[in-house]
């Protein structure tokens, strides 16, 4: 026998004895509650959008489909996940990977570790809903001690950072798609190059002119890897987080559920990957849909990109046209490249490139396509004489060395995040920079001209020709930079 919550959800039932005997005593109590609470009604404390959709989108949606499904989610992404949803996670832990606490957790909310937020909006909210944060909504990425049972602010148990804004993102994953099958095109045919003439094939790896180093296919079929630069052995370029190790906003999304609300996927938490619908023990099974993931993504993936604007302020536009100028010129642009080309708005969910646990669209009959066409803002982006939208994202999606002897105020982790080096971080987009201080990973940074002066590294050729300028000069470039805003 099962009881059921008012959106359909299987909770335990009294009679399941065996499961109930390995229950704390507070998720137990949790689970009498929930199933004491009425029947649907628009005053219960729990968060209706949650399996609203049905099941996953397939297919081409239609516009007026597509702003269901974006509306659904920006309703879970603004949701204060409760315990009648399946907020906390006593048994289980913030890891990627599924992973048991040793002790159960009495406290639903902690300061590291997580669960650490009610919603998604919690931290992502400057400055609207979908943007950056300030410093006090920082988290904590615990990537060498996922397992440990303990809390700590200390660095070397925990990389604190600032939470990236999300406007743009559906452009910014549609790039790095194509950039990765751009790569793995040029090392598969090196790789037939080299089995047809016998030899050794040297092949650079450019994509959207950024060069990520260069592989050596050779005539057994083996590749030759140490000449890479700033991508993953796998060729796949992963766009988010600052130091670019996510693949997708399904893959990030997923992971923060778990992480900071403790609202578990079925996608990655639930019977196929770990035998039990309730892995975190709380009482609550299936808590997060495959179609609610879809509905977060389509709505993150659709949130429009930042602009310029400049303010109607007497000299402030000729100020942030010699600061673009300049910007260009002392070599910012080698990596914040004002634009990149992009072939196509088809936004696929899942995508092509997630691995086990998160959907990709291997493991589906047909992807969800959401048209980015079909929304207003999308007609506004810049084109090139072929067509191709220019996504003005002052980026480059590649990873960069960001600190020397000299100059290492970017080195300050201590655990490096999925080997990748503690000062190596993934050239941050500059559009919507004008909007979301203060900067840096941990948000430490109050001022443009602060961080700007912290590049190391790869950065240094342009922060010391920015560091040497007239300081009109350096006030022209952050005049510029913060034109590049989120607008309301």
């Amino acid at each position: 026998m099962k009881t059921r919550c008012c959106n359909g959800r299987p909770l335990l039932a009294s009679g399941a004895v065996g499961l109930l005997l390995m229950t704390s005593g507070a998720a137990l109590a949790e689970q009498q509650l929930a199933a004491a609470m009425p029947p649907d009604v628009p005053w219960a404390e729990r968060t209706t959008e949650l399996g609203s959709v049905g099941p996953m989108p397939e297919g081409v949606l239609a516009k007026d489909d597509l702003l269901d499904l974006i509306a659904v989610g920006e309703a879970l992404f603004a949701a204060s996940f409760t315990k009648l949803d399946g907020a906390g996670r006593p048994e289980a832990t913030q890891a990627i990977d599924p992973t048991r606490r040793k002790h159960p957790r009495e406290q639903r909310f902690l300061r590291t570790a997580g669960p650490d937020g009610g919603s998604c909006s919690a931290c992502h909210n400057m400055p609207l809903m979908g943007g950056a944060a300030d410093f006090v909504a920082n988290v904590f990425v615990s990537e060498g001690f996922e397992s440990a049972d303990f809390d700590s602010l200390d660095p070397q148990f925990s990389n604190e950072r600032g939470s990236n804004h999300l406007f743009g993102a559906g452009l910014v994953e549609l790039l790095a798609r194509e950039m990765s099958h751009d790569l793995q095109q040029i090392r598969n045919g090196a790789l037939a190059s080299a089995r047809s003439s016998g030899e050794p094939v040297r092949r650079a790896l450019v994509t959207k002119g950024v060069e990520f180093g260069f592989i050596t296919a050779e005539a057994d079929g083996s590749v030759l890897l140490d000449g890479l630069d700033g991508v993953d052995t796998d060729l796949v370029i992963r766009p988010f987080s600052q130091k670019g190790v996510m693949t997708s906003l399904r893959q990030f999304t997923v992971n923060a559920l778990n992480h900071h609300h403790g609202m578990q996927p079925d996608e990655r938490f639930g019977v196929r990957w770990t035998g039990t619908d309730d892995f975190d023990g709380d009482g609550m099974s299936r808590e997060v849909s495959a179609a609610d993931v879809s509905a977060l993504v389509a709505w993150q993936a659709t949130l429009p990109a930042p602009t310029q604007v400049i303010p109607v302020v007497e000299g402030w536009s000729e100020a942030a046209a010699r600061g673009e100028e300049m910007f260009g010129t002392i070599g910012c642009a080698d990596c914040h490249r004002p634009h990149l080309p992009l072939e196509s708005l088809s936004f696929a969910d899942p995508g092509p490139f997630d691995s086990a646990g998160t959907l990709n669209a291997r493991q589906v009959k047909t992807p969800g396509i959401y048209d980015l066409e079909l929304l207003d803002w999308a007609k506004d982006l810049p084109r090139d004489d072929e067509g191709r939208i220019l996504v003005p994202l002052y980026g480059d999606l590649k990873r960069h060395t960001m600190t020397d002897r000299q100059i290492d105020a970017l080195g300050n982790e201590l655990l490096s995040q999925r080997f990748v080096d503690r000062n190596i971080f993934q050239t941050s987009e500059l559009w919507g920079v004008g909007s979301t201080a203060p900067y840096g990973h941990r948000n430490d940074f109050t001022t443009l001209d602060e961080i700007i002066l912290a590049h190391g590294g790869d950065g240094r050729s342009a922060r010391d020709a920015y560091a040497g300028s007239a300081d009109a000069d350096k006030l022209s470039l952050i005049a510029f930079l913060k034109t590049l805003v989120i607008e309301p």
